[in-house]
Order: structure tokens, then C-alpha cells, then sequence
């Protein structure tokens, strides 16, 4: 059985000033398997964040251990792509320069990933938008943009912080359906934080549930569905839909979310 792509073990970390200490995990211990898309939610300001941050080596936890493992069996930490609540486009640019800004950064202009950038630009109907700025652009477009900017650097591991929250509800179920779409084709792993249960089921195939903070692992539910199709939209709509609902609900009744 291969190695998951991350584990965590047992990972701490607190905020220190110069009056407390302010426990956010306690004890974290997860893993995610190299192309599967995991969920987290918890109560606001458990650390889920915070938790994201260390995954991604901007904040080095106080104990604990975070492993990969790369599909070429080597250990080495993985290129991670980092997808934020806000699209974070820069309005003096184009779209396409907005997608290409990580690869003018890393120095990876080369022809063969500025041909993929305007491949997943076609794919996903932005190829028409790509000399426009992003003010002409409608909220889930910005949003496929910047999904398109994260994937330009080929990217071992998503982080997607509740990329779909700054959205209104019915272009949040149509964006978060066509992005979870972009990243099962393209068969990246994903790890999403979100306070959206019924987006968590729709979209996960496991979904992670923390305490309130300090924040441990409460459990994890592996989610299961029989849709029609294959879509994050039809999924809300299977059988099994609810009784994911109520037990992730019962989970978080004594936490506020």
C-alpha cells in the first residue's frame, strides 16, 4: 500500500505576546493520500488556519512532525499551492499576467508552462478574458483565475482556506462545483477548510472534524455518495446526502461553528 502524501503527527502550536500563551492545536494527527480531496471544519477560530499556515511551512509547529511523501518516493517538501479567501488579483495586470505571476517569481516562464497556463485558460472559458483586467471579470471567474495562477506552478498539494466565502451562495455552489471539477481533472490533492457542511460533504472525499481550540482531531468521516453524475451539485441530492449532514451537525452541536 503506498505511503499518503502527508502525514501529520501530533502537531502543537500556540500564539505567544508578552502577557499569555494562547493554545490553538493540541496533538493534531491526520494524513492525506496522494489524489484525495480532504475537508476540515470546526468552530471559527479553532485553528484551522493556523493549521494551514504550518502545512504550508510558514509557521513551524512547536511539536510534532510533518512528513511527505512524493510519488517518486523522495522525501522533500512538496511545491504547495495556497489558495486564499480573496482572489487576490492584481488590477494594473491582465488575467493572463494574474496567472502567470507565480511563474514569473519562480523564474518558470518557459514555453511549455505559459502553453499550459493558456490551455487550462481554454478549458475553463477564460481564454476569451485573457487580456482584460480583472475588474471586467465576474466574482467566479476571478475565482477560476486564481485556481489557474495556483495550478501554474504544478503545484504536489492545494490549500484552498475557504477559497468560495467571499462569494454569494448561488455563484459559491456554481464555483466551488466547477473548481473541485478542475482539481479532480487535473488530479491534484486538495486539503479545503470550510464552515460549510453541506460544501464539505458535496465536495470531500473524507472530511476532517477539529474540536474547538486547542484544536485536536474529534474524527474523520470518509464520505461515500451514489449522485447521478459526478458532480459536487448532484451529490447534494444523494440519498446518502443527510445522514452525512446530521452526524457532521451532531458532531459540532456543542462546538459553535
Amino acid at each position: 500500500m503506498p505511503e499518503p502524501l502527508l502525514q501529520l503527527k501530533n502537531i502543537c502550536y500556540s500564539y505567544h505576546s508578552l502577557q499569555m500563551e494562547t493554545p490553538a492545536l493540541s496533538n493534531v494527527s491526520f494524513h492525506i493520500d496522494t489524489g484525495e480531496f480532504v475537508a476540515i471544519v470546526g468552530p471559527s477560530g479553532c485553528g484551522k488556519s493556523t493549521l494551514l499556515s504550518i502545512i504550508a511551512g510558514l509557521l513551524s509547529p512547536e511539536e510534532g512532525t510533518i512528513i511527505f511523501h512524493n510519488p517518486d518516493g523522495s522525501l522533500h517538501y512538496p511545491k504547495i499551492g495556497y489558495m486564499l479567501q480573496r482572489d487576490h488579483l492584481l488590477e494594473w495586470r491582465t488575467v493572463y499576467q494574474n496567472a502567470i505571476l507565480g511563474l514569473e517569481i519562480n523564474k518558470m516562464l518557459t514555453p511549455e508552462n505559459t502553453d499550459r497556463v493558456l490551455q487550462l485558460m481554454k478549458d475553463y472559458d477564460l481564454y476569451k478574458f485573457k487580456d482584460k483586467k480583472p475588474s471586467e471579470l465576474s466574482g467566479g471567474m476571478k475565482q477560476r483565475a486564481a485556481l489557474i495562477r495556483t495550478l501554474a506552478l504544478n503545484p504536489g498539494l492545494l490549500l484552498l482556506d475557504e477559497p468560495f466565502s467571499a462569494l454569494d451562495y448561488q455563484t459559491r455552489l456554481t464555483v466551488s462545483s466547477d473548481i473541485c471539477r478542475i482539481i479532480r481533472k487535473t488530479g491534484k490533492t486538495a486539503l479545503l477548510i470550510t464552515h460549510d457542511l453541506s460544501e464539505a460533504i458535496s465536495l470531500a472525499d473524507r472530511i476532517i472534524i477539529l474540536s474547538r481550540r486547542p484544536a485536536t482531531v474529534k474524527f474523520e468521516v470518509p464520505i461515500r455518495l451514489s449522485p447521478p453524475d459526478d458532480s459536487p451539485l448532484a451529490s447534494r441530492n444523494a440519498p446518502e446526502f443527510q445522514y452525512y449532514f446530521n452526524l457532521l451537525w451532531e458532531a459540532l452541536s456543542d462546538e459553535k461553528i
